[in-house]
């Protein structure tokens, strides 16, 4: 083996575990927007929770308030035992 060919071997192992370092980056990447995007729906679900106990009252005044009221506690997992008026 002379020493072209041991650089070439270089060559080639550098830029195979350059690839690999690319899509393991881009793995990560994804996971991060994925994880990222389930803890904003967290805290869109938190907020509603909060803002359909605390007006509970005012949907229950108009008509089917009651329907919207549970669909919205069934979307946002509300845990409101009595949501009945």
């Amino acid at each position: 083996m002379d020493l072209l060919d041991i650089y070439l071997l270089n060559l080639v192992l550098t830029v195979a575990m350059f690839i690999v370092l690319i899509v393991r980056a881009w793995l990560e990447f994804k996971n991060y927007k994925v994880m990222w995007n389930e803890i904003e729906w967290q805290k869109t679900r938190r907020t509603a929770r909060e803002i359909l106990k605390s007006e509970k009252e005012t949907f229950l005044k108009m008509d089917g308030g009651q329907e919207l009221y549970d669909i919205l506690c069934h979307l946002f997992e509300v845990d409101d035992k009595n949501n009945e008026i």
